[in-house]
């Protein structure tokens, strides 16, 4: 049975608020949240995974005033963190664990964290797998459209492509991952995936479940929010876009050696990093409107609705004669990119640059001074 909030609330009356420790899976955002959460005075926790510790447990522990991670738990794997030896633990260190997208990733059974994981969340708990085109009635698109929020031109078959589209199917190896792939044509479709199923990149059974969607031609920018139910205030915590091996590398080069390559290779859009971007101050109303009305249809389709972080990651397309945002993905969590705080946006509001980290300290720290935690909280 799933994990109500009324549940949480039972569970927080038992909780110490005074000596409160923030914790994150050990990766994608870990040390953005414990390096925020000690800023407000938290104490700071990394479940790690074995085999990649030492990034919490020696380069970046705290001693002696530097560091931020006060404590890692080493597990086998990260699923690990719902056994109910974890659970007492966190429970008893008077845990509240962050969102990410590893959540997702990392947990054959989600089922376990919407039902065993009896540790509140902050974030809400089960919209992380909305993200997922494929894997619940509900999706990323249908609150993207009933938001009215503009998404790329979805063609239902490989036959109808009239126009550039990339395409997006899961790695057959690394199922988390997408093996993205353009084509402008039946043909050409069809030419990339008998090399990428030849090579062993997808499967037929990825194939299946293959979004085929326009391309934008359009300048790619992320838009990181952050939304508090204590204040029902949308903050612009910064913009960024990613960076991708190999296209990155591939870009580099003079066309001539890019015609070269492109007989051996296709580049690989593997996300490996964020690049700070900024957008022109005449967007920025454009920008909030996106987030206002995701936020409001969020509440509308779940119980929760959005709570903290999120990202409307797309582009900005000028093709019908003004600039309008075209989204194509959705976090619905701390985005995995800690360059946040070099841009302005955060600043403008708080007078000073604020990472994730730090923001989701902060509104723990008003949660607890106004005891209002069990509503930021799932």
């Amino acid at each position: 049975m799933a994990i109500t909030r009324e549940d949480i609330s039972i569970l927080l009356k038992n909780y110490d608020c005074d000596n409160l420790t923030v914790a994150a899976l050990g990766g994608h955002s870990c040390l953005d949240v414990c390096h925020g959460a000690k800023q407000h005075g938290f104490n700071t926790l990394a479940l790690v995974k074995k085999g990649r510790e030492k990034t919490y447990n020696k380069y970046y522990a705290t001693s002696e005033g530097e560091g931020c991670v006060d404590e890692t738990i080493v597990l086998d794997n990260f699923s690990d963190v719902t056994k109910p030896e974890i659970v007492s633990i966190l429970q008893k260190k008077n845990t509240i664990l962050t969102s990410s997208r590893y959540w997702w990733v990392y947990f054959d059974d989600f089922s376990k964290v919407e039902n065993d994981l009896l540790v509140p969340i902050h974030g809400t708990r089960d919209m992380v797998k909305l993200e997922e085109r494929d894997c619940t009635p509900v999706n990323q698109y249908d609150i993207l459209k009933q938001a009215d929020i503009r998404i790329p031109k979805i063609f239902k078959d490989s036959s109808e492509i009239d126009s550039l589209v990339i395409v997006k199917a899961n790695e057959s190896i690394r199922g988390y991952e997408r093996a993205f792939f353009f084509a402008s044509s039946p043909e050409q479709y069809q030419e990339r995936v008998d090399e990428l199923l030849k090579n062993g990149t997808i499967t037929e059974d990825s194939l299946k479940n293959a979004v085929i969607e326009e391309f934008i031609l359009g300048a790619q920018v992320n838009l990181n929010f952050f939304y508090s139910p204590l204040t029902d205030q949308l903050e612009l915590m910064g913009t960024d876009m990613r960076r991708q091996t190999s296209l990155d590398g591939f870009l580099r080069l003079p066309a001539d050696s890019q015609s070269e390559i492109l007989k051996l290779q296709q580049p690989k859009l593997i996300e490996t990093g964020h690049v700070a971007v900024t957008m022109k101050e005449s967007l920025l109303e454009k920008a909030f409107e996106l987030g206002e009305n995701f936020v409001k249809t969020s509440k509308e389709m779940h119980p929760e609705g959005i709570i903290g972080a999120f990202a409307l990651q797309g582009a900005v397309d000028a093709g019908k004669g003004h600039e309008d945002f075209v989204i194509f993905d959705v976090s619905m969590r701390i985005p995995g990119s800690p360059g946040t705080p070099f841009t302005p946006y955060s600043s403008y509001l708080h007078g000073s640059s604020m990472s994730f980290g730090q923001r989701i300290g902060l509104e723990l720290k008003r949660a607890v001074e106004s005891n209002r935690l069990n509503e930021i909280v799932t």
